[in-house]
């Protein structure tokens, strides 16, 4: 899809334009310079080098030379005229004086013949492009047959003085600069104008496909919703085997409104659970949700562990606007604006009965038994999470996400801070409760309302409430990126215990990476009655 990487793509295309034409104006004055000079044929000073006119090396030659080729990317033609450029500093060094001084002449031709053949004009003269690119030609050659040691051949020096008469014909037809700059300015002009419009093309795409639920997705909650309300009251209900709210189990949390992405999430914990009896998970969903996903568990129960599902309706004791004082002005992604994924800054109310929860993102794999959580020392801390940027990414700073020109948060926070990931995290609700840090969250995001302090989205305002009070999971329990980045590591991917799929490409959606389905696929059964009923297949 041309959505993805479209901005990437577009703001290479607007930097090439710009290095190309402060390189072709670069090359435009060494036209008029050299074609400007009293005498062609240049001194040679000692150890035969030119002097009385410019001297361009031959990785400057190459580089202005090729910058011509406007088909050539920039960045393509720094490495590429490196490697060339030494071998041939090396064959003409070993060329006699006079001969290293001709083949510098040559190839100083060639980029003035390849500057007049880029911007001659269609209604021009068409004998003269065929006379350049015959002497291009007639250079090129006698240039690739000279070799170290070996002195030019006579008819090489008639091609060079061939060159030169069809030079000053070329000065004559094109005498100034001023066109070529005109031309360029208008190139520059209209492809900036065509950028911007595939940009917001893209960023459009992009997020419909991000936003729009599959079709099969539709159908299947559609058909859940449809038989949840066809059953009895007490057909409604999941079987009580014991308190969902022992302490001396393990709790699993997730927030969402994505069934099938619940049910992977869940078979994935009971696969790689050692001892699936001690789980115990809780799903927490939207009203309009709520038929669907627990239509689904009901008919596919992850036994033996037991699970709860609830409706945010059912939480009394939120705010009574919760639901839409997410929503803003001109933002419409989901994940920005879901009061879902703000409910986790009310996990001790959520649970008041728990020590311990695990809040698992909808959008991962579980991969390992991840029982040993509940055993890791948190030193007095509230939240157990990755640290994003021990690689040393600056882009992973808490700059990045919060408003450092307010004072408020200047005053009070580590600007090169590292962002901790959500996704997968332990929380210690003891301590939570002991903090206070569901108020200082209600108090921050009643100060992000009156005034910009954050980028949008849960994770920022996040990293202010869990600052100080997060300690860092090995980077082995969670592997991020697979809705994004297509260089993780197949060995990163499944020495991992959690893989997520941050990002844009969700592991349900078409314009997701291929390399990374699998691992989300095998743990849902497309030979389900409901998936085969809505044409939901790998």
């Amino acid at each position: 899809m041309r959505a993805v990487g479209g901005g990437a793509a577009g703001r290479k295309e607007v930097t090439a334009l710009w290095l190309w034409l402060l390189l072709i104006a670069t090359a435009c004055g060494f036209v008029f310079l050299l074609l400007n000079l009293p005498d062609h044929h240049s001194r040679s000073g000692p150890g035969g080098e030119r002097t009385g006119g410019p001297h361009l090396s031959a990785k400057d030659r190459l580089q202005i030379g090729d910058v011509m080729k406007l088909n050539v990317l920039p960045e393509e033609i720094e490495g590429h005229a490196d490697v060339i450029a030494a071998e041939e500093d090396e064959r003409i060094s070993r060329s006699p004086p006079s001969t290293k001084e001709k083949i510098w002449m040559m190839q100083d031709q060639l980029i003035m013949a390849r500057a007049y053949l880029q911007f001659a004009s269609p209604h021009g003269s068409t004998h003269l492009i065929r006379e350049l690119k015959m002497r291009m030609k007639e250079i090129e050659r006698a240039i690739s047959h000279s070799s170290g040691g070996s002195r030019l051949s006579g008819s090489a020096l008639q091609k060079m003085k061939a060159m030169e008469l069809t030079l000053s014909k070329a000065q004559r037809a094109y005498p100034h600069c001023s066109h070529m700059a005109s031309k360029l300015r208008a190139m520059t002009y209209n492809s900036e104008e065509l950028v911007r419009a595939h940009q917001t093309e893209s960023s459009f795409l992009e997020q419909v496909a991000v936003r729009t639920l599959p079709k099969g997705h539709h159908c299947l909650a559609m058909q859940l919703t449809s038989e949840y309300f066809s059953l009895d009251s007490k057909e409604r209900e999941f079987p009580k085997r014991f308190s969902m709210l022992m302490g001396d189990l393990n709790h699993y949390a997730i927030f969402s409104d994505n069934v099938l992405a619940s049910a992977v999430v869940i078979n994935s914990t009971i696969a790689a659970s050692k001892n699936p009896k001690r789980v115990v998970f809780h799903i927490v969903t939207d009203a309009l949700s709520f038929p669907a996903m627990k239509m689904w568990f009901l008919t596919n129960p992850p036994s033996p562990a037991p699970i709860q599902i609830e409706s945010l309706d059912e939480l009394k004791w939120l705010p009574a606007d919760f639901s839409s004082r997410f929503k803003q002005k001109g933002i419409r992604d989901p994940r920005y604006t879901s009061a879902l994924n703000h409910l986790r800054f009310y996990l001790p109310e959520v649970f008041p009965s728990l020590s311990k929860v695990l809040l698992l993102d909808h959008d991962v794999v579980v991969q390992k038994d991840l029982s040993r959580l509940w055993e890791i020392d948190m030193k007095g801390k509230v939240n157990g999470a990755l640290e994003t940027c021990s690689s040393g990414n600056g882009y992973n700073r808490l700059d990045n996400l919060v408003n450092f020109s307010d004072p408020s948060i200047t005053n009070f926070f580590d600007a090169k801070a590292c962002i901790y990931a959500f996704g997968m995290n332990i929380f210690d609700l003891k301590e939570w409760r002991n903090k206070g840090l569901t108020a200082t969250y209600d108090k921050w995001f009643q100060a992000g309302k009156r005034r910009r302090l954050w980028k949008v989205g849960s994770l920022p305002v996040g990293q202010l409430v869990f600052y100080n009070q997060t300690v860092p999971l090995d980077h082995r329990w969670h592997v991020l990126g697979l809705g994004r980045n297509g260089n993780t590591r197949r060995e990163e991917i499944e020495s991992a215990a959690v893989i997520h799929y941050s990002g844009n490409l969700k592991p349900w959606l078409e314009i997701s990476l291929p390399k990374y389905r699998d691992y989300w696929n095998r743990y849902l059964n497309y030979d389900n009655t409901y998936l085969q009923q809505c044409n939901i297949h790998r």
